[in-house]
């Protein structure tokens, strides 16, 4: 369910000269930092994860976010888009797919770094603040003036202090506007610097802008540069081109091993999301090599038999048997054809060989130590499971296992505060607190489990009010 902030329930109560478009302005950018709450389509995988995390790091020492605990969250949507919210930065799918090189991502990545490092965020509560307060008060002005002008039984004053009304709130809403381009230019002055520190090449960026461009173009849509909150691309692309090319790396290209691993991440969503045929989209300028019989492994699982599937796979790790995520797609495939123990045997092997110990993995290989049903694994289940969780606390998917595997030991209280977690971490804490206090009656009181199912049970959702 959505939640207003006090801002946009202010702006709600007073703005009835507000135009719509200021009110839905401020409504996106007071629940930006609300958005996992608000059941946004993320995607959770570990292959594209640790990627996209290789592609942040540098950039974002370079930014000085190294230690910033920035979480990276990727949202499955065709557009090309990414933005940021609290220590969030969110990239959408459209945008890892359509992009041909890591270089494009990486400037992505770059420009959102500025926003954060520059505390555009924060400003723009303020200016939003300011903005909100030049509308009231143009709305209460105009309000003023239409009330003396029907208590006068002059119509036109009436008439002008509607006008005044509008008027406020249009000058609110394009200074409001005014002050994001400002903050996009510099967050893209910003990310030449944070790509020059790291040696990388800012051509990814301009490709980025000229796509927008010619998309732009194409559509034969007239926009008013003065009615959006970023700047026009080709008015992006003349503040940066001279800059971009002027740096010794501009010319440098990705390097062949990080060019594959982005190929195989394209072909990966490519085919989760747009069908059987998307392998055969992405590479049609040539055969695509290794992420080609990646992306046609991936679509015979998904939709043809295990059988072939599970022969495409063992090719995959024949030729490069040290990728973790053909032995994961491996397990994948014998999960599928319900072969759970030969499963949870690929999945180790992911696990072994996995350099960035995502939690996935090792939720992955609970899983299917839990679907075989035997109390030995089952039990290694438990402690693989508890130790994916220990790398990923929100991985709301890993609490429902552990609960089936608590309760298939017979550990009732352990069941039920896996599930408590698992409601608390989707945003459903009326539930959690439920199964928590079941939880906590069944624990000896003042150990760690019993603290935990109280910290839930005590937990209030920022910005609630009681009663």
């Amino acid at each position: 369910m959505q939640t207003r902030s006090p801002l946009s329930a202010k702006l709600a109560r007073c703005g009835r000269g507000l135009t719509a478009g200021l009110v839905a302005l401020c409504l996106a950018v007071s629940t930006a930092g609300q958005a996992l709450a608000q059941s946004l389509p993320v995607v959770r995988d570990a292959e594209i994860e640790a990627l996209v995390r290789d592609y942040a790091r540098p950039i974002l020492k370079a930014a000085g976010l190294g230690s910033s605990n920035i979480n990276i969250v990727l949202v499955n949507d065709q557009s090309f888009n990414a933005f940021v919210a609290g220590r969030r930065m969110f990239i959408n799918t459209g945008a890892l797919v359509t992009s041909e090189t890591p270089n494009e991502i990486i400037g992505v990545i770059a420009h959102e770094a500025g926003h954060i490092a520059g505390g555009h965020q924060e400003r723009l509560r303020q200016q939003l603040a300011r903005a909100q307060t030049m509308a009231i008060v143009a709305t209460l002005l105009g309000m003023g003036a239409a009330v003396a002008g029907a208590a006068g039984g002059v119509g036109g004053v009436a008439q002008a202090g509607g006008g005044l009304a509008m008027g406020g709130a249009e000058m609110a809403r394009r200074g409001l506007l005014g002050y994001q381009r400002t903050e996009e230019v510099t967050a893209d002055r910003s990310a030449l610097d944070y790509l020059e520190a790291t040696g990388q090449s800012a051509r990814g960026m301009l490709i980025t802008f000229k796509r927008f461009a010619s998309a732009l173009s194409l559509s034969g849509a007239r926009v008013d540069p003065y009615q959006v909150s970023h700047p026009m691309p080709r008015e992006r692309i003349a503040n940066l081109q001279t800059l971009a090319e002027a740096s010794p790396y501009f010319n440098k290209t990705d390097p062949e091993a990080l060019q594959l691993r982005h190929d195989m991440m394209r072909v990966k969503i490519a085919v989760y999301t747009q069908g059987q045929g998307a392998a055969a989209r992405i590479f049609r300028k040539g055969s695509g090599g290794l992420a080609a019989q990646y992306g046609d492994a991936i679509a015979t699982y998904l939709y043809g038999n295990p059988r072939s599937a599970l022969q495409k796979a063992d090719a995959l790790v024949k030729a490069n048997p040290k990728n973790p995520y053909f032995h994961e797609l491996r397990g994948d495939i014998l999960v599928k054809a319900n072969r759970p123990a030969e499963a949870a045997q690929a999945y180790a092997s992911a696990v072994k060989l996995d350099p960035a110990k995502s939690g996935i993995l090792r939720v992955a290989y609970g899983q299917a130590l839990l679907a075989t049903g035997k109390q030995e694994s089952i039990e290694k289940a438990v402690d693989e499971i508890n130790k994916g969780l220990e790398r990923d606390r929100e991985n709301i998917s890993a609490y429902r296992y552990l609960a089936q595997a608590y309760g298939q030991l017979g550990q009732v209280a352990e069941a039920e505060l896996a599930t408590a977690e698992g409601y608390f971490y989707s945003g459903v804490y009326k539930e959690a607190k439920v199964f928590a206090a079941r939880a906590q009656m069944k624990m000896k009181r003042g150990s760690p489990a019993w603290v935990r199912a109280q910290d839930i049970i005590n937990y209030k959702q920022p910005g609630k009010k009681k009663g």
